[in-house]
């Protein structure tokens, strides 16, 4: 189900019932004041966030299931204003992380300040979320050196923290312990090798790197873009809406643009409730997600 609306975000989320969302991200608003060529900007003082913001926000609470996650994009402009709002509404101890995406900018040099070059990703839970997802292979580039293997492949030693004895004999069982010469035990860590390549699991860090921007020579990119203002790449929203919905949950964006978030909901079998209040970002949306 893909549900794209022409309509105020605030209308849309009442006409919804408590607790029904799995996920939401956002790329809001960033309150720079700019009068874009597809959307006007909030202006860039405390009093309109605020007024803007905290009704949506309390909203976006109440629609969320328990087990849900929040994810809410800008850049450095709002993101502490925005952060102490999430504080009130869901709770600091909800806080999850500050994500950074970190991308190459095109951008004037300046004497007064470092180039800007990131935005900021909020990320809170409602009550009881969990990353279903946040896992992905790296390739080991120093071959098998340093590496051991048995009947079932590759593996990587670590070191045993505080497991305890219990667990330890319920490792060895399962063939997961690995005993030096001098009785120490160790963790297996199985690698994934494919066509002679070794391969280990890591998880993703809060700084996403390696995301492109549009604008650069990728031609994927350039076929992706709809030439909608301020455009987020498939592959950032792929990251999030993975790390946190299974298939068939239900992903809302209250802000959609240029629907990204919808295409990459259609490609990864979830559902999608949207909206925006533009009819240019509403037939887009509409283009990308047809069947």
């Amino acid at each position: 189900m893909i549900d794209i609306r022409l309509s105020d975000n605030l209308e849309l989320m009442a006409e919804m019932q408590d607790n029904t969302v799995d996920l939401i991200y956002c790329d809001i608003l960033y309150g720079t004041g700019r009068k874009f060529k597809d959307y006007q900007d909030l202006k860039p003082k405390r009093e309109v966030i605020e007024e803007h913001y905290i009704p949506r926000i309390k909203e976006m609470h109440r629609i969320l299931k328990d087990t849900g996650s929040i994810y809410l994009q800008m850049d450095t402009k709002i993101n502490h204003w925005i952060r102490c709002i999430l504080d009130d509404v869901f709770g600091y101890d909800k806080f999850r992380n500050e994500i950074v995406w970190t991308y190459e900018t095109a951008g004037r040099r300046s004497l007064k300040r470092f180039k800007p070059a990131h935005d900021v990703i909020l990320f809170y839970g409602k009550q009881k979320n969990k990353l279903i997802n946040c896992l992905h292979l790296e390739e080991i580039k120093n071959k098998y050196t340093g590496y051991y293997k048995d009947e079932r492949g590759w593996y990587q030693m670590t070191g045993l923290g505080d497991y305890s004895k219990e667990s330890i004999c319920k490792l060895k069982l399962k063939g997961l312990i690995h005993t030096n010469a001098k009785s120490k035990n160790y963790l297996k860590v199985y690698l994934f090798e494919d066509n002679g390549i070794l391969y280990k699991e890591k998880q993703f860090t809060d700084v996403f790197k390696n995301i492109d921007t549009f604008g650069g020579v990728r031609k994927d990119l350039k076929l992706e873009n709809t030439g909608y203002n301020t455009q987020k790449p498939k592959a950032l929203i792929e990251r999030i809406i993975k790390a946190s919905s299974n298939e068939g949950d239900l992903v809302a964006d209250f802000y959609a643009g240029s629907f990204t978030t919808a295409e990459v909901c259609k490609d990864l079998n979830r559902n999608f409730i949207g909206c925006d209040i533009s009819e240019k970002a509403v037939a887009i949306g509409l283009e990308r997600t047809k069947y």
